[in-house]
């Protein structure tokens, strides 16, 4: 190879003189709206809204009530910086050493081979991960520390340590160098340009963009199962999916989705969609899709969606197929208020649904993992104050809380990816889905936060009041089927099995492998993650008790489901629902015009 082909491609100056134009202009207008912004709105100092400054003063008291111990602290961190300097002088020497701090599995920030081949990566590499044990021992020790503050200190300390990772800066990310160097600097540009599109994007406010919008269109390649809109009202669209087998369980299958994001997971794409395969099955799968609310649905409340919702989606799909019983599936908000219903139901002595299935659902807050971090008195009371003047909590909000609970995976692997590499996101469904925010309604959200999260009345009989009922969970007496997974930060296992013990009816209770998402959208064609069984007739209250006698079984939950559901069911099957040739009037194709506006569809 000559010399000539191996000298680096210089890039363009026409297109960088362009680059930088539009980088210049851009940035100039930016800047002149935040200012306009301000002037309009009135700089104020920022609030503390969360109590987190408080929280870290409590912290840093009670440390330094305590010098002997931030002492050892300090000790410990200097033996194992000078542990790394030694082992790494030995390796420089040619000494195959140990390292001494090691990225946890899974951590992706540190997957390149020079991370570990290269001496002075890997000094940086351990030297940060040092670093950041001993800071988050630290704060997690502090005694006598309240458990609330503890919580907020462990949360925003990982916040900040994950915001410093090397791999987050172009001079200390061999992958940023190396594309620095191969493209003159052309990577930082085009980065500094996709940072303010997204800037631009979220009307000022930094929002990252984590996939090609314009790479997916509902109905074509996400939300593929044919079927129909066959009910609507203020809240719901209800579809009723195309038959795929000649014949049907006599008994149709309602989902209740959440409304903190759209139905569609669990229907990305035909491969990976239940929603698919419950009708490949024989099933009759009808779907709630929830409106995504604006200000006029402000006084929406929990009430209405368990009366527009769950219960106006029985009786449409006793209007369409003329059955008067249904399974039903409800997952994460949309298994709340599924149980609500079914307690509701059973006061009334409705025996519409013949079984229920929980996807991820906690009834039992007593323990609600890290989103309790964003639960107290004072954070509602403020969180409540902005919903009422706006009508709604922000899409964006919600999705900025779910995102921080994994940052490295969510945020800062995009940060990397778009502005430090400068490349475009790859188009992927499950972001795609991830981006589709929704608004929470004032009323229902205020609801949900304080007698859910903050006061946790669902699992005391008569702890909440809907339609003038008393709602108690242990009057529901039908079969239940509950679903949670191992590795869930949103409704974690432990929390989501406590909701074993709040119902009379059979239960059966299964662990799958994975996390909130992945460990329910879980094919069997895919064959991963697996899922625990414990073939029990009465549970113990101790979820850890349960799962010390429970059988691991490879493959997916589906199946173990669906033979559940079956012997429900029975024999009795009905011909192929058309839903073209139900009672209700067809309104739209699936997935409907709810599902398809989008909070964030790209500024032209």
């Amino acid at each position: 190879m000559s010399k000539q082909e191996t000298k680096p491609q210089l890039p363009d100056p026409t297109q960088v003189a362009a680059t930088y134009a539009e980088v210049a202009q851009r940035a100039s207008k930016l800047f002149t709206d935040h200012i306009q912004r301000q002037l309009k709105q009135g700089i104020s100092a920022p609030s503390d809204e969360l109590g987190v400054a408080e929280a870290f003063m409590d912290m840093m008291t009670r440390m330094m009530a305590n010098p002997y111990k931030v002492a050892q602290s300090q000790m410990n961190l200097v033996w194992d910086y000078m542990s790394l300097w030694q082992t790494s002088m030995l390796r420089f020497a040619g000494v195959q050493m140990t390292p001494v701090a090691q990225p946890a599995k899974g951590d992706n920030r540190f997957k390149d081979e020079t991370w570990e081949e290269h001496f002075l990566f890997d000094f940086i590499k351990q030297s940060y991960l040092i670093a950041s044990r001993h800071i988050h021992e630290s704060v997690s020790n502090v005694e006598g520390l309240d458990e609330n503050a503890r919580k907020k200190v462990n949360f925003f300390t990982r916040q900040f340590i994950d915001a410093l990772s090397p791999s987050n800066f172009a001079v200390t990310n061999p992958l940023v160098l190396k594309e620095t160097v191969q493209s003159h600097g052309q990577n930082l540009l085009n980065g500094f340009n996709n940072l303010l599109r997204d800037i631009e994007q979220g009307d000022g406010k930094l929002k990252v963009t984590m996939t090609d919008l314009n790479a997916f269109e509902m109905g074509k390649n996400v939300a593929t199962t044919p079927g129909k809109v066959v009910f609507q009202n203020d809240l719901i669209q209800l579809m009723q999916f195309n038959p795929t087998t000649p014949d049907q369980f006599k008994k149709p299958l309602l989902i209740v989705p959440p409304w903190i994001n759209k139905y569609y997971i669990l229907d990305l794409r035909e491969k990976n969609s239940y929603i698919k395969w419950a009708t490949d099955q024989g099933h009759t799968v009808f779907c709630i899709s929830w409106v995504n609310p604006d200000a006029k649905l402000a006084e929406k409340s929990f009430e209405n969606y368990m009366f527009e919702g769950t219960l106006a989606a029985l009786d449409a799909i006793e209007k369409q197929t003329g059955e008067k019983q249904v399974n039903a599936v409800g997952y994460c908000l949309g298994g709340t208020l599924l149980a609500t219903t079914l307690a509701y139901m059973a006061a009334k002595k409705d025996n519409r649904i013949a079984s229920a299935t929980f996807f991820t659902t906690m009834l039992d807050f007593a323990n609600p993992g890290e989103l309790g971090v964003f639960i107290d008195e004072d954070t509602v009371a403020g969180l409540e104050k902005k919903m009422e003047q706006r009508g709604f909590l922000e899409g964006t909000e919600m999705a900025g809380t779910f995102n921080a609970m994994r940052a490295n995976d969510l945020i800062w692997s995009f940060v990397v990816n778009n502005y430090l590499m400068g490349k475009e996101p790859f188009p992927f469904d499950l972001l795609f889905w991830n981006s589709d925010s929704t608004r929470m309604p004032y009323a229902m959200h205020s609801f949900y936060l304080r007698n859910m999260y903050l006061y946790n009345k669902l699992r005391e009989p008569g702890g909440i009041t809907l339609g003038g009922v008393p709602i108690d969970l242990s009057l529901v007496k039908v079969p239940v089927y509950f679903i949670s997974t191992i590795e869930d930060h949103i409704a974690p296992w432990k929390s989501t099995y406590a909701g074993t013990g709040l119902f009379s009816g059979p239960i059966r209770f299964v662990l799958g492998g994975s996390g909130h998402i992945a460990g329910i959208v879980n094919p069997p064609s895919a064959n991963k993650y697996g899922y625990w069984v414990n073939q029990l007739k009465t549970y113990p209250a101790d979820a850890e008790a349960w799962l010390a006698d429970a059988k691991q079984n490879e493959g997916s939950w589906w199946t173990d489901w669906q033979q559940w559901v079956g012997k429900l069911n029975g024999d009795d099957k009905v011909p192929a629902r058309d839903p073209a040739k139900g009672k209700l009037k067809v309104l739209e194709d699936a997935p409907g015009s709810f599902a398809k506006f989008r909070l964030d569809a790209p500024k032209p």
